[in-house]
């Protein structure tokens, strides 16, 4: 396993350029921080894995002049499923190709992610994910930061005492949080899956492990009860209403909406998916019929309580990758301000993976994790589209030289 990966890494390599131990300037013709500001004509001063300076009005010469382009921190996702991909068939059935196939595969998604602007992705969901973590962090494979749960809590018979044990054993492994799925699939209605009892064992044991619990819930059956249980994060929401939207916000609950990829996805892949688990032809009709009230139903998530926090998370499978960033061109074109969706997706995610003192913002003191794109987000979201260059900690692992530039 660890040879494919290291083959895979190998394959890509010649997309990254290694910055040296000098201070490396980068003009932006406008710098959006990802706190909120925008700034035209600064430079970006990087030196090893750090940003070590930011400048309005700053002199060239620079390594890489972006004078008629936008810089922004990298961004984050904070929900992936990195391991998901096609089989050689063009079947979402992964376990058919042999394991070398399959970590190729990830390689491919993890660099497709990289080079989306993606410096740091949260995977949930999959044990494989562990060992992808060890390779980027080693540098033995290219892809973004990554941060995973390992394996998933679905298990509606589990006594509380065994959710906790689950927990425990997550911890013990190494995961970055819990992952719980306390609802069904939206395409099967959405209801609660786990007891109070169930939820509230995990998530107050997780809170004893220093771990935070993203929790897979569509309805207001299963939200109220992973409020209750003060749960990291309620994920999806789709069949929420406002009243959980309030319920959240004054428990200190975050939300992480999934409104611009994933069900997009699984329509424009539907022979890809159909006739595999609970992708039945009536799950399509329905989530065709979902995607027609998707922007309203947005609309009324950021509009309905103003304190509730909404992380970005796009719930990327097979197919998806790469396109992360659909999610925050999606929210933006259906109402939410365009610097919103830009800080939600960096330093709010940021904050939310407990990573704000690592990346998040163009700032001093943090990795130098930095992207380009060609165009102005803030007039036109569409430019996270298009990325020409991409730093991680110093590092260039993609640069398009006259691309917008």
């Amino acid at each position: 396993m660890r040879v494919s990966i290291v083959a895979a890494a190998v394959m890509f390599a010649a997309t990254q350029v290694h910055a040296a131990d000098a201070p490396i300037r980068i003009h932006a013709g406008l710098l959006v921080d990802g706190v909120g500001a925008s700034l035209k004509d600064a430079t970006v001063t990087v030196q090893g894995d750090k940003i070590v300076a930011v400048e309005a009005g700053a002199k060239g010469p620079w390594a890489f002049d972006f004078g008629k382009a936008t810089v922004l921190p990298g961004l984050i996702d904070n929900h992936v499923h990195i391991t998901w991909h096609f089989s050689d068939e063009g079947r979402a059935e992964m376990q058919s190709n042999a394991r070398e196939k399959q970590a190729l595969k990830w390689a491919e998604n993890l660099h497709k992610t990289l080079m989306g602007g993606y410096t740091t992705i949260q995977s949930i969901g999959s044990a494989d994910d562990l060992l992808l973590r060890g390779e980027i962090a080693t540098g033995h494979l290219i892809g973004p930061r990554l941060l995973t749960s390992s394996t998933s809590f679905n298990d509606i018979t589990a006594s509380p005492e065994q959710a906790r044990a689950f927990v425990r054993a997550r911890k013990a492994e190494g995961a970055d949080l819990i992952k719980i799925f306390a609802s069904k699939s939206s395409r099967e209605g959405g209801g609660a899956t786990l007891s109070a009892e169930v939820v509230t064992a995990l998530c107050d044991e997780a809170r004893q492990q220093n771990l935070r619990t993203w929790v897979h819930a569509h309805g207001d059956d299963s939200i109220e009860r992973v409020v209750a249980a003060k749960c990291t994060t309620v994920v999806h929401g789709s069949l929420a209403t406002p009243k959980m939207f309030t319920l959240m916000a004054n428990a200190g609950v975050t939300f992480e909406p999934t409104v611009g990829v994933v069900t997009q996805n699984y329509v424009a892949h539907e022979k890809n998916y159909i006739g595999i688990g609970n992708y039945t032809p009536e799950a399509f009709v329905n989530m065709k019929a979902f995607l027609k009230n998707q922007g309203p139903r947005w609309k009324a998530m950021f509009t309905s309580e103003p304190k509730l926090v909404i992380l970005t998370g796009s719930d990327a499978v097979a197919g998806a990758e790469g396109h992360n960033a659909e999610e925050v061109i999606f929210r933006v074109q259906n109402g939410w301000p365009a610097m919103d969706g830009i800080v939600s997706t960096t330093s709010r995610n940021a904050k939310a993976l407990l990573l704000e003192k690592v990346t998040g913002a163009v700032k001093p003191g943090l990795q130098a994790d930095i992207i380009a794109v060609d165009g102005d987000p803030l007039a036109d979201i569409t430019a996270l589209r298009r990325v020409t260059f991409v730093m991680k900690g110093g590092k260039v692992y993609r640069y398009d030289p006259g691309a917008g530039n």
